[in-house]
C-alpha cells in the first residue's frame, strides 16, 4: 500500500470578523494524499482554498484538528521546528512568481539549497534552469525575464529541492493561454521525473482534468469529487 505524505484530521479554521463573532472558513476537513498523488483543489473564489493550502505548508494554524507531515504532528511543532519541516519536504509555486528582484535566476534557485547547507548549490541550481530551458538566463534578473520565464524559474526552485510535497498555487494564473499550458506541462513532466506529491489550487477545469484526484471545497466542507462526477 501507498504510504501518505500528510494526513488531515478534523481540521477547522475560524476567523474573527469585524464584530467579534468568528466566522468558520474550513469544518471538519479529513483526508490523506499518498505519496507521488496529482491533486487539484477546486472552489470558488473566497471558499478557503489558500487557507488550506497555508496549512497543509504549516504556515497557518488550524483552529482546531491535526496535520501530519510524514507522520509528524505540524502543529505540534514551533514555529523553527515547523519551518525545518517545510525546509525539508516542501516546495512552493505562486501564481505571482515571489521571486528575489534583486536575485538573478541562478541565484533564486540556489537559494533554498543554500539555506539547507547543500554544498552544490550552484551546479544543482544550473542544472535544474537547463532542465527548464533557461540554460541561457542563468545571470538574468526577474525584472528581464517574461512572465512564462520567471514561472520556470519558480519551478526550478521548487524541484531542485526534490521536495516530498509540492503546493502550487493558481501556478498559470498569471500567464497567457499559451504560456500556461506549456509551463504546466513542464510542471506535469518533472512531476514524473522526481514523484512529488503535487496539490495544485486551480480555477481551471481543463487543468484539474488532467490531475488524478480533484479536491472541491464549498461552505467550508471538503468533496473528493470522482471522474464520474465531473462535468462532461
Amino acid at each position: 500500500m501507498t504510504a501518505s505524505i500528510i494526513e488531515l484530521h478534523g481540521v477547522g479554521k475560524r476567523f474573527r470578523s469585524a464584530d467579534g463573532h468568528p466566522r468558520p472558513v474550513l469544518a471538519d476537513v479529513d483526508f490523506h494524499l499518498r505519496e507521488g498523488e496529482i491533486v487539484a483543489l477546486l472552489g470558488q473564489s473566497g471558499s478557503g482554498k489558500s487557507t488550506l493550502l497555508s496549512i497543509l505548508a504549516g504556515l497557518d494554524t488550524p483552529s482546531e484538528g491535526t496535520v501530519r507531515l510524514r507522520g509528524q504532528d505540524m502543529f505540534a511543532l514551533d514555529e523553527d521546528g515547523r519551518a525545518a519541516l517545510r525546509g525539508a519536504h516542501l516546495g512552493f509555486v505562486f501564481q505571482s512568481f515571489q521571486l528575489l528582484a534583486h536575485l538573478t535566476a541562478l541565484e533564486n534557485v540556489m537559494l533554498p539549497l543554500e539555506l539547507r547547507g547543500e554544498r552544490d548549490a550552484r551546479a544543482q541550481a544550473r542544472q535544474m534552469l537547463e532542465r527548464v530551458g533557461l540554460g541561457q538566463r542563468l545571470s538574468h534578473y526577474p525584472r528581464v525575464l517574461s512572465g512564462g520565464e520567471q514561472q520556470r524559474v519558480a519551478l526550478a526552485r521548487a524541484f531542485v529541492q526534490q521536495p516530498a510535497l509540492l503546493l502550487a498555487d493558481e501556478p498559470t494564473g498569471s500567464l497567457d493561454y499559451a504560456t500556461g499550458e506549456q509551463v504546466m506541462a513542464l510542471m506535469f513532466e518533472l512531476n514524473r521525473e522526481l514523484g512529488t506529491t503535487l496539490v495544485m489550487v486551480t480555477h481551471d477545469q481543463a487543468i484539474a482534468a488532467r490531475c488524478e484526484r480533484q479536491l472541491r471545497i464549498s461552505a467550508g466542507h471538503l468533496q473528493d469529487i470522482t471522474m464520474a462526477d465531473l462535468p462532461a
